[in-house]
């Protein structure tokens, strides 16, 4: 679908974007993570083209060919920016009409499109309310159906749940899936990890503007130190000394007078063999760790090349601070 290539965007001296490359294919559900002023929205608006990158492309690929992203294909994308795109004065059913119609529907096709998401995402009673009346989570409600009014081929989503409460998050999770049947690409933004590892087919993290880690959560857990974990009933406590020779061995009590022990390491049978006299075994197994924990790891590793000091980075400007 899209394909960015060595993208680098300088600001003074200050590097936000450093050789970036990243893609996202038809039907994928691409979750963007970094620190603030990793350079997310950076990326996000040089696709959009409202920055140029110094250097670097983004291509258009469809049925095996690619070109230049340009004008032509930008109407084919769903945007939501990081500083809401809405008209704050204008009513909302107006407003997804005037904007269908810019992307080039009938009049007819964009009052029916416009009806359409107002009833799918929970906001037809709000439809001759001016956006500026409505709560926080409904005009996100409002951003998403204008990413949608014209049926994109790809949608560019920065901080999309941003404001949303469980309800709508699983709402516009749901209208993210069936896009992605239907064959859109996404490439979403989102500081809330927990939604990124449920929702997302791939996960892509930056730092200082470079990408440190692309897979799937299974694949990115895979990378992830080895741990493993063991939950017993003690008789009589856990005494250190069982504990070692363990790899970063850590215990955990629990209400139920359960004791879950873990260590890191290629293999679970020292941890098997360290518990085993101390009780009654209940579960051994690898330790999943979650999407949060590897972005910690993935955020506090020295980057590659820099042992001493990161690189310079461009400063968190306010359209970047997602």
């Amino acid at each position: 679908m899209i394909r960015v290539t060595s993208l680098t965007k300088n600001y003074g001296t200050l590097r936000a974007l450093d050789h970036l490359d990243l893609h996202v294919d038809d039907g994928e559900i691409v979750g963007f993570v970094g620190a603030n002023g990793a350079g997310k929205s950076t990326t996000m608006r040089i696709i959009m083209g409202s920055l140029i990158s110094d250097e670097g492309e983004v291509l258009w690929i469809k049925d095996g060919q690619q070109v230049p992203m340009d004008a032509y294909h930008r109407r084919l994308v769903g945007y939501i920016p990081e500083e809401r795109g809405l008209y704050p004065k204008m009513k909302v059913a107006d407003q997804l009409t005037y904007l269908a119609r810019l992307h080039g529907l009938s009049r007819h096709e964009a009052t029916s499109a416009a009806n359409g998401w107002m009833e799918r995402l929970a906001v037809e009673q709000r439809a001759g309310d001016e956006v500026q009346k409505l709560s926080l989570g409904n005009q996100q409600r409002v951003q998403l159906a204008a990413a949608l009014v014209s049926d994109p081929e790809l949608l560019v989503l920065d901080e999309p749940f941003s404001g949303l409460d469980p309800v709508a998050v699983d709402v516009m999770s749901e209208v993210l899936r069936e896009r992605a049947q239907a064959g859109v690409g996404t490439l979403f933004s989102s500081h809330q990890l927990d939604v990124v590892e449920r929702l997302c087919d791939r996960v892509v993290i930056i730092r200082s503007g470079k990408l440190v880690a692309d897979g799937t959560v299974a694949e990115l857990q895979a990378s992830a130190g080895l741990r493993w974990q063991a939950t017993i009933t003690p008789s009589a406590g856990v005494p250190a000394r069982a504990l070692e020779g363990l790899e970063d061995a850590r215990t955990q009590s629990h209400a139920d007078g359960r004791v879950t022990v873990s260590a890191g390491g290629a293999s679970e049978q020292p941890l098997l063999e360290a518990v085993r006299p101390l009780g009654t075994l209940h579960q051994l197994g690898p330790v999943r760790h979650s999407l949060t924990e590897i972005f910690r790891e993935v955020l506090a590793a020295p980057a590659a090349g820099t042992p001493a000091d990161p690189a310079p980075t461009a400063p968190a400007t306010k359209e970047d601070r997602a």
